[in-house]
């Protein structure tokens, strides 16, 4: 590689590592106090656990090719073992391999906002750690390698709309549903504990996300720099859609609406960042802002609990970047791509249900199973206690005495009290 492309492609794999603690520090400001630490735990769990597997064999399912194209297990359905271990991958090529890898890493902690304030952590590990090899290994390989790429026009994902988002909101769904919803929903207050952690969280994410969108141009290259400029614009836009529509509808714009608008609009540029131009970008935020506030206000309806809007913010968010992307793409913009149009609209509609059906029947499956043998849910003194305490065994705000601190009753003398103890 050129050696500006090499320290491109390295410095985004950092940016994109960056994302998972800034993701936990985003779900860790919605929850309720009582379970921040568990949030924490719980996006920290994916770095510590994908990338040992993706080393060992992960990688080379989701990413080494079968040259006949023929067999169950081969050409367009997932890879092979033949780099298990990264068995002949050395030099330059490492460092696809661990850019490859945060995507990995970062898909399942997408999933933990869902299952907020009630899931065991033992089961979530195991379930990551399965989830991360039966769903997610095939589908990044269908995507990026397999069949998804011999449909004619082939459908398109620049950094991960269908592969990433898609596929953990549906997962998300679904675990939401079996593990049913939270003890007290609609009868205790469940609003972000903590608002400016909440809009750091964010902007780690941020940050991260021009790793994430221009580093997946492979290079330092012309289509690194309109993938960055999409990934800025798009989130400004989703500012704009969502807190415009919550102005309009409930006549307040708040911080938990611009933190969701900004995370929409670079959910749904990301499968278009390096396809479309940068007026275009704008169109996909605007848009994708206002789908997903009604998305996420749809949940109360339909009754189920998704903890922290991940069916839909990232869920929603990438189909609309799929849909919408299906009709903009430019070949003016990358030559590798695709003309929009009612053809290509087709493959990604394709491509997206495949993924859909696959990541809801499978996770179905992973999910009541792990269900079945040692348990989804916390029990409810657990729950009613925060998992923070009663699974980790330390408070992320705590007194001398280890207890929670409660400030809610507004009293002068526990107020000086509890921040004289800070």
């Amino acid at each position: 590689m050129d050696t500006g492309d090499l320290a491109w492609i390295l410095m985004s794999t950092a940016l994109v590592v960056f994302m998972v603690p800034g993701l936990a520090l985003f779900y860790g400001g919605m929850v309720r106090a009582k379970n921040v630490g568990n949030m924490l735990m719980m996006n920290m769990a994916s770095v510590a656990i994908v990338p040992i597997l993706w080393v060992l064999f992960t990688y080379s399912l989701g990413n080494n090719p079968n040259e006949n194209k023929s067999g169950f297990l081969g050409g367009e359905l997932i890879g092979n073992f033949d780099a298990a271990g990264l068995s002949g991958i050395s030099g330059d090529e490492l460092v696809f391999v661990a850019f490859f890898m945060t995507f990995a890493a970062i898909t399942p902690a997408l999933i933990s906002g869902a299952v907020a304030d009630r899931m065991k952590f033992s089961s979530w590990c195991v379930f990551m750690t399965l989830w991360s090899v039966i769903i997610y290994t095939p589908v990044t390989y269908w995507v990026y390698t397999g069949w998804h790429t011999e449909l004619e026009p082939h459908a398109l994902d620049f950094a991960g709309g269908t592969a990433i988002h898609i596929n953990a909101g549906v997962a998300a769904l679904v675990v939401a549903l079996i593990l049913g919803k939270r003890k007290g929903l609609g009868k205790e207050d469940m609003s972000p504990h903590n608002r400016s952690l909440l809009l750091i969280g964010t902007g780690v994410l941020w940050f991260g996300w021009f790793g994430f969108n221009a580093g997946s141009a492979g290079a330092a290259d012309g289509i690194a720099a309109q993938a960055l400029i999409n990934t800025f614009v798009a989130g400004s836009a989703g500012m704009v859609g969502w807190v415009g529509t919550e102005w309009v509808k409930d006549g307040k714009a708040t911080v938990l609406g611009t933190a969701s608008g900004l995370v929409a609009g670079l959910v749904a540029i990301t499968p278009a960042a390096g396809f479309v131009t940068t007026t275009s970008a704008i169109i996909f935020g605007i848009v994708a802002g206002p789908i997903c506030y009604f998305a996420v206000a749809l949940k109360e309806k339909l009754g189920y609990d998704d903890s922290l809007d991940v069916v839909g913010i990232h869920g929603v968010g990438g189909i609309v970047g799929g849909l919408l992307l299906g009709l903009f793409s430019s070949l003016d913009v990358n030559d590798g791509g695709a003309a929009g149009g009612l053809d290509l609209l087709l493959s990604q509609i394709i491509a997206m249900g495949s993924v859909i059906i696959y990541s809801g029947i499978g996770t179905f499956i992973i999910a009541k199973g792990l269900d079945m043998v040692m348990g989804l849910r916390v029990s409810e003194e657990e729950e009613f206690k925060g998992l923070d305490l009663s699974i980790h065994g330390e408070p992320v705000y705590a007194s001398d005495h280890g207890t929670m601190l409660d400030l809610r009753d507004g009293e002068e003398a526990n107020v000086v009290e509890a921040v004289s103890k800070l």
